[in-house]
């Protein structure tokens, strides 16, 4: 039981968690603005404005440098891991959901002119992110650690 009060506890936990969790609530109504249409599966979806990825990472980056400084090695860490993703983001998953997309209509095309079906799959197409999206989540992330750090963990 300890342990999860400990767990629930964590400063560094619950900041990294709220700012995901900011990101995805405002990546649903983002998304109904542009697209004129609610869709609640946002709130678990990848790719989209804001990164929730960038906001998670770059949170935790930012609450392990106002804690123990930027000299630290849980700075060092939570920092390179935020890079790491951030990078992967606008990088391996974004071209991940441009072949997706090609994919889908190339299997679109072939079903339409010829008489064999393919099986039923269909590629998931929202994985990453521009750089303006993950620039977003960053920004996003550094301010929800200064909330958190100097207003609730006071």
């Amino acid at each position: 039981m300890d342990f999860l009060l400990d767990f629930l506890s964590n400063k560094f936990f619950l900041t990294a968690m709220a700012s995901w969790t900011v990101a995805q609530v405002l990546k649903v109504f983002i998304y109904a603005i542009i697209n004129k249409t609610w869709d609640f599966s946002r709130l678990f979806g990848d790719g989209g404005m804001p990164s929730g990825h960038s906001a998670t990472v770059s949170s935790l980056a930012t609450i392990c440098a106002l804690t123990y400084g930027f000299n630290s090695f849980e700075f060092a860490i939570s920092g390179i891991l935020a890079i790491i993703v951030c990078h992967d983001a606008m990088g391996v998953r974004r071209e991940a959901g441009k072949h997706a997309k090609l994919l889908n209509l190339l299997v679109d095309s072939y079903e339409k002119f010829s008489k064999n079906e393919l099986p039923e799959v269909v590629l998931k197409e929202f994985v990453g992110h521009t750089p303006l999206q993950v620039t977003t989540g960053i920004i996003l992330g550094i301010t929800c650690a200064f909330v958190m750090h100097f207003w609730i963990f006071i």
